[in-house]
């Protein structure tokens, strides 16, 4: 696995393995509760995949490429991403600058509308 050669906390094949055991607690949880899932109190985020796991991902692709069954952990961890940022308002706080920008300038830099055509008169 490419990931693991790099020495950072991700394992495209752990994330894989901790999802297939996540799920197969959910079937468990709902064939023993006839139907119904009974809340257990453990989310695959956090209590299977850290955080750290997740943004130690460049998103390269290698994974994908070289897995010898053709699974894609890079949807997985793209998705749980989305769901950080989205639900947790968990993201790097770097990023958290940008999305204050797009959110107040409606771009992500720091200039609001009105000036981001300043320079062009500064060049002259």
């Amino acid at each position: 696995c490419p990931a693991n050669i790099t020495g950072k906390k991700l394992s495209p094949r752990k994330i894989m393995m901790d999802t297939r055991d996540r799920l197969e607690e959910v079937g468990k949880n709902i064939d023993t509760n006839k139907g119904v899932f009974v809340p257990d109190n453990k989310s695959l985020l956090n209590d299977y995949i850290t955080p750290e796991e997740l943004w130690a991902c460049t998103s390269c692709n290698a994974c994908v490429e070289e897995c010898p069954v053709s699974i894609s952990p890079l949807d997985i961890i793209l998705e749980m991403r989305r769901s950080l940022i989205m639900e947790d308002s968990n993201a790097p706080q770097e990023w958290n600058v940008m999305f204050s920008n797009v959110e107040n300038n409606f771009a992500p830099w720091k200039f609001s509308p009105d000036e981001r055509d300043k320079w062009v008169e500064e060049m002259q």
